[in-house]
């Protein structure tokens, strides 16, 4: 059975159209692929901002990590694990002043270890997390994806790619408070629904 990490960082919850775009194409992957979802909700703001002690913690083997360093490394260990074991990941995230919210900062911060999942070589920084495919479903207020200050999508691909994920598809329904908001929401969905067909 394959497996699905949708992760969602929208503060609205039941009004998000990134959230209502990425529950649609999981629901349609999962059906389609048969497979099994574990949802990381960012917008929860239980993700701790990395600091001087969690850092290295998150860096020490974990046979050698000292009881308050097991602690410390507890949630990263979490996440990479669902990173990790997930074949699929949908990434529903809203462009807030032009960039990520600060919740999926503070995630990448705690996922990206060197050893686990990237690695330095001779040749600079290599991704571990080959072989997964990963959507984008981006929504904003104001901000066109794509455009030259939109830094939500291209650092998220970017971030993906330094983790090995280079298979990367985004599904945007941008400048939605503009006029034709809901055509764009609508043809977002459009797109979803063909994706997971």
């Amino acid at each position: 059975m394959s497996n699905i990490l949708h992760i969602t960082a929208s503060i609205r919850n039941g009004e998000s159209v990134s959230r209502s775009l990425g529950t649609k194409l999981v629901e349609g992957l999962a059906a389609k692929q048969g497979a099994s979802v574990v949802t990381r909700d960012l917008s929860k703001n239980d993700i701790p901002f990395i600091d001087e002690d969690r850092f290295a913690a998150n860096l020490a083997p974990y046979a050698e990590r000292s009881p308050e360093q097991h602690e410390l490394a507890k949630i990263a260990d979490e996440l990479i694990d669902e990173l990790q074991n997930a074949d699929t990941l949908v990434f529903s995230v809203p462009i807030y002043n032009f960039s990520v919210p600060a919740t999926v900062k503070a995630w990448a911060d705690l996922v990206a270890r060197a050893g686990t999942t990237f690695q330095y070589t001779a040749n600079g920084p290599e991704g571990l997390l080959t072989g997964k495919k990963a959507y984008i479903t981006a929504a904003s207020g104001g901000t066109p994806v794509g455009s030259d200050f939109d830094f939500m999508t291209p650092w998220l691909k970017f971030f993906l790619g330094f983790l090995g994920i280079q298979d990367v598809e985004v599904v945007a329904a941008d400048g939605i408070m503009g006029e034709g908001g809901e055509e764009k929401i609508a043809e977002a969905h459009d797109q979803v629904e063909r994706l997971a067909a």
